[in-house]
C-alpha cells in the first residue's frame, strides 16, 4: 500500500505493521484480485477525504484498518466482512455505489455493507441504547450475525482508545453503550475475553476510582495470591505429573468487573472475597475420542479430590452432559490451604478453546436470560463455527436474524422505541402512545410521508399521528386493529357511544308516550320488544337512534300489544313474562313489609319477595330486581345476575340487611356421604339441636354405596348457617355439604 500523507509518521508505521498483520490473517481467504482492488478502492477514496480525522482527531483509515484486524485475528471474521467494513465508509460518503462493490467484489461483499448502513441509520435516530427495544431492533436492522461481529470489534477498538476521547461526556457515552449492549453481545455470542475486556473498559470510564480500588487492590495482593496459588498447584501438578498426564495448571484472576459486582452484589469488603481466582487444569488431548476425555477430566477430579475436601453442592458436571450451547467442563469447590475456599475447572484444551474463542455459547454459563428465539438461534451459529466440513464464515451467511418475525419496531418523533405486532398499522400505534390519542387519530406520518390510519408499518418507521378533537372511534376501525389494546379500546368506545345512543332514545321514546298521555307497562314493552326480534333492549334503542325504527310506529305497535294481551287475559289465567326468569313459588309469594332490609336509597318498609332463584337469607350479599309483580330479592352470587345485568340493568337496584334477622328463610342443602344407616339419623339430629335452625324436608336417594341426600332447613343468617354446615359435616361418613341456590 503506498504511503497516505495524511498520516503522521507514527500513525503511518502503525498503518504498515497493521496492514501487513491484516493480510497475514486473511490471505488465504482472499481471492486472486482482492488486494489489487482493494489497493486502487483504497487510494481512489482518501483523496477525496473520506477516511478524514474525525473530532477526536482519530484516523479514520487507521480505525478501520485496527477495527478490521481485531475482527479477522480476535474474532475470525474472513473476506467479505473485512472487506465491507474497509468499504462501508466510502459507500455511506457516496463516492462508492453499492453497485461498484458489488462488480467488483460480490454480492455477499455488498449485502453486509448493505446491512451497516442499515445500522449507521438506526444509530442516527438516536434512539437510547438503553431502551429495552434497542437491541431487537439491532438485529433486525443488521440481519446477519457478522453485522453485529463487526459492530463489536469497532466498539472494541474505540474502548481500547478511550483516553484519546477528548469529551468526558463521548467517553461515557461509548462506555454506557458497551456496558448494556456490546458486552451483552459479546457474551451471548460466546467471545469471553472481549466480553471481559468490555466490561473492565466500561467499569473504567464509568466509575474510575472503583476501577482504580480494585486494580490497586489487585496489585497489592498479586504476591500473596501467587504464593498462595503457587502452594495449591504444587501438590497436584506433582501427583499430574506421575500419573501421566500432558496438562498445563495456573491460577485465573477473576476479572475487575466481575469483583465489582460481587462487592455490590455481597456488600462485602475486597478483603472477604475469597474467590479472587480460579485454578484451571486444562489436558493436552490432541485426537483422542470425546470419551477418552471425559474419562481422564474425571480422572483428575478424583485426584484433585482426594487431596482437597469438595463441596459437593457447588460441583458441576458439563462433561457428561455438556451445555446445551456447548460448554463442556467440571467444576469442583475444594477446601484448600488455610481453609480457603476455591474453584478449580478441569477441560481439556478443545474444550477450553471453545470456552475461550467464542465458538461456544457462554452467556448461559453465567446465567444469563435469553430473548426466546436467540438461543436456538446462536446455538446454530455455534454448530456452524465448530463444521470442520466447510468454511464457518460461508455458513454464517445462512443465518438470517429474523429472531424477532413476530414484532416490529418503531420510532416516535423523539426517536423513543415502540414494539408492535407485524401487521400493525398507524391506528395501532397510536392506541399504543395513549386512547386518547388513538380515539381522535384521524390518519398519520411515517417517515414525513402522510398515510391514512389504516397504513401498516415496518420495522424502523418513523410515526407520528395526526389527530382532530371531532374524531371518535369506527366500527370498522376493527378490521384493521391488529393490537389487542386498540380493540378493547374501540369496543370499550363504541359500547359507551351506544349506550349514550340508546339513553337518548329511551327519553326520546318516553317524552314521546308522556306527550300522547300514555302510561307505559314496562312489563308489555318487554314483551313487545322481544315479539320484534331484539336480543337486547339497547340493541331496541339503538336501532330508535339510528331511525331504523319510527317512534310513532312503535307506539302503535305498543298500544296493539297491550291491547291483545288484556283481551287473552280476560279468557285466560295470567301470561308470566320470559323477563322474570324464574318461577315462583310458595315461598316466594309471600310479600314482606318487615324493615329487614333497605332498599335502594335507605328505603325501609317497602313489600319485597325473595327469589327462588338463588333463595337469599340474611346476611347475604343482595341486590333488588324491579319486576312488573313487585321487588325481588336477589343474591349477588345469583345465576341469572349476569343476564339480567345485561338484559334490565336498569331495573337492578341496591338492596342490604338493616341489621335485624329476620323470622327464618328456607335454605336447600346437598349433602353426600357414605352410605350408612345411621348418617340420616345423625345429620337430622345435628340440625334438630341447633338453636334457631327447623328442619322442614329431607329427600334422601342412594347410588354406588353413597347416599346424597336434599334437606331444607329454614335459617335466620348466614353465620347462622355457617355454623350448622360445619356441624354437618362434622358428621362421620359426610363427604360434601353444598348451599343449593333452588
Amino acid at each position: 500500500m503506498t504511503e497516505l500523507s495524511f498520516f503522521t509518521p507514527e500513525e503511518k508505521v502503525l498503518f504498515r505493521s497493521r496492514y501487513k498483520e491484516l493480510l497475514g490473517c486473511l490471505y488465504q481467504f482472499l481471492e486472486k484480485e482482492d488486494i489489487h482492488k482493494m489497493r486502487e478502492l483504497m487510494q481512489q477514496v482518501v483523496v477525496q477525504d473520506c477516511y478524514g480525522r474525525d473530532k477526536n482527531g482519530i484516523n479514520g483509515l487507521l480505525r478501520n484498518i485496527e477495527t478490521a484486524l481485531i475482527a479477522a485475528s480476535e474474532i475470525g471474521l474472513r473476506r467479505a466482512p473485512v472487506i465491507a467494513l474497509l468499504l462501508y465508509r466510502p459507500v455511506f460518503k457516496k463516492i462508492v455505489k453499492l453497485e461498484e462493490v458489488e462488480k467488483q467484489f460480490d454480492k455477499d461483499v455488498a449485502l453486509i455493507i448493505s446491512r451497516l448502513l442499515k445500522t449507521s441509520d438506526l444509530y442516527a435516530r438516536n434512539t437510547a441504547v438503553n431502551s429495552e427495544n434497542f437491541h431487537r431492533l439491532l438485529f433486525s436492522f443488521a440481519e446477519d450475525v457478522r453485522v453485529i461481529l463487526l459492530m463489536i470489534a469497532d466498539r472494541l477498538y474505540m474502548m481500547r482508545i478511550g483516553k484519546q476521547l477528548t469529551s468526558d461526556n463521548d467517553r461515557i457515552r461509548l462506555a454506557t453503550e458497551v456496558s448494556y449492549l456490546y458486552a451483552p453481545l459479546a457474551h451471548r455470542l460466546g467471545f469471553y475475553k472481549i466480553k471481559g475486556e468490555l466490561e473492565d473498559l466500561s467499569l473504567k470510564y464509568l466509575d474510575p476510582k472503583q476501577f482504580a480500588f480494585i486494580k490497586k487492590k489487585l496489585n497489592e495482593t498479586k504476591r500473596s495470591r501467587d504464593a498462595y496459588i503457587a502452594e495449591f498447584i504444587a501438590p497436584v501438578q506433582k501427583k499430574l505429573e506421575e500419573v501421566g498426564f500432558n496438562f498445563d495448571i495456573k491460577g485465573r484472576t477473576k476479572s475487575i468487573h466481575s469483583i465489582n459486582n460481587k462487592l455490590k452484589k455481597q456488600k462485602i469488603d475486597f478483603e472477604d472475597v475469597y474467590d479472587l481466582f480460579a485454578i484451571r487444569i486444562i489436558l493436552d488431548m490432541p485426537n483422542a475420542t470425546k470419551e477418552k476425555e471425559r474419562a481422564d477430566c474425571w480422572q483428575v477430579y478424583s485426584i484433585v479430590t482426594a487431596m482437597y475436601q469438595p463441596n459437593p453442592k457447588r460441583m458441576k458436571d458439563w462433561i457428561s452432559i455438556p451445555k446445551n450451547n456447548g460448554y463442556e467442563s467440571l467444576h469442583a469447590t475444594v477446601l484448600g490451604p488455610q481453609n480457603r475456599w476455591v474453584e478449580v475447572q478441569i477441560r481439556t484444551r478443545r474444550m477450553d478453546e471453545i470456552a475461550e474463542s467464542g465458538l461456544a455459547a457462554h452467556w448461559k454459563y453465567k446465567g444469563v436470560k435469553e430473548e426466546m428465539g436467540l438461543d436456538e438461534f446462536l446455538t446454530n451459529v455455534r454448530m456452524a463455527l465448530e463444521s470442520t466440513d466447510l468454511d464457518p464464515m460461508d455458513l454464517m451467511k445462512n443465518f438470517k436474524m429474523d429472531l424477532y418475525k413476530d414484532e416490529i419496531y418503531v420510532f416516535t418523533p423523539k426517536g423513543e422505541l415502540l414494539k408492535l405486532p407485524v401487521g400493525a398499522t398507524v391506528l395501532d400505534f397510536a392506541f399504543a402512545i395513549h386512547t386518547d390519542l388513538g380515539s381522535k387519530c384521524v390518519s398519520g406520518k411515517v417517515n414525513d410521508k402522510n398515510v391514512p390510519i389504516r397504513q401498516v408499518l415496518h420495522n424502523g418507521d418513523t410515526v407520528s399521528v395526526v389527530t382532530s378533537p371531532a374524531q371518535s372511534p369506527k366500527r370498522d376501525w376493527l378490521s384493521f386493529a391488529a393490537t389487542s389494546k386498540a380493540r378493547i379500546k374501540i369496543k370499550q368506545a363504541l359500547r359507551e357511544e351506544a349506550a349514550k345512543s340508546a339513553d337518548f332514545a329511551k327519553e326520546m321514546l318516553q317524552r314521546r308516550f308522556k306527550n300522547r298521555k300514555i302510561e307505559m307497562d314496562e312489563g308489555v314493552f318487554l314483551r313487545y320488544i322481544k315479539k320484534k326480534g331484539y336480543k337486547t333492549v339497547t340493541d331496541f334503542y339503538l336501532d330508535l337512534a339510528e331511525e331504523h325504527l319510527d317512534p310513532n310506529s312503535v307506539i302503535e305497535e305498543y298500544l296493539d300489544t297491550e291491547q291483545k294481551e288484556k283481551e287473552l287475559t280476560v279468557h285466560h289465567t295470567e301470561i308470566r313474562s320470559a323477563e322474570e326468569f324464574v318461577t315462583t313459588t310458595e315461598m316466594e309469594e309471600i310479600s314482606r313489609k318487615q324493615d329487614v332490609l333497605v332498599i335502594d336509597k335507605d328505603l325501609t318498609g317497602i313489600e319485597y319477595k325473595l327469589a327462588k332463584c338463588c333463595n337469599p337469607i340474611f346476611g347475604d350479599e343482595i341486590f333488588g330486581f324491579v319486576s312488573t309483580n313487585g321487588i325481588k330479592i336477589h343474591r349477588k352470587s345469583c345465576p341469572n345476575e349476569q343476564q339480567m345485568r345485561e338484559r334490565f340493568g336498569y331495573r337492578m337496584i341496591d338492596a342490604r340487611w338493616s341489621g335485624k334477622e329476620g323470622a327464618g328463610d328456607i335454605v336447600n342443602l346437598r349433602i353426600i356421604g357414605r352410605d350408612d344407616i345411621t348418617i340420616v339419623t345423625n345429620i337430622t339430629s345435628v340440625i334438630s339441636k341447633e338453636a334457631g335452625v327447623t328442619l322442614r324436608s329431607l329427600n334422601i336417594d342412594t347410588v354406588d354405596a353413597f347416599f346424597r341426600g336434599h334437606f331444607s332447613v329454614l335459617v335466620k343468617s348466614t353465620n347462622a348457617l355457617a355454623q350448622l354446615v360445619g356441624k354437618i359435616k362434622a358428621v362421620k361418613g359426610v363427604k360434601t355439604v353444598e348451599r343449593l341456590n333452588q
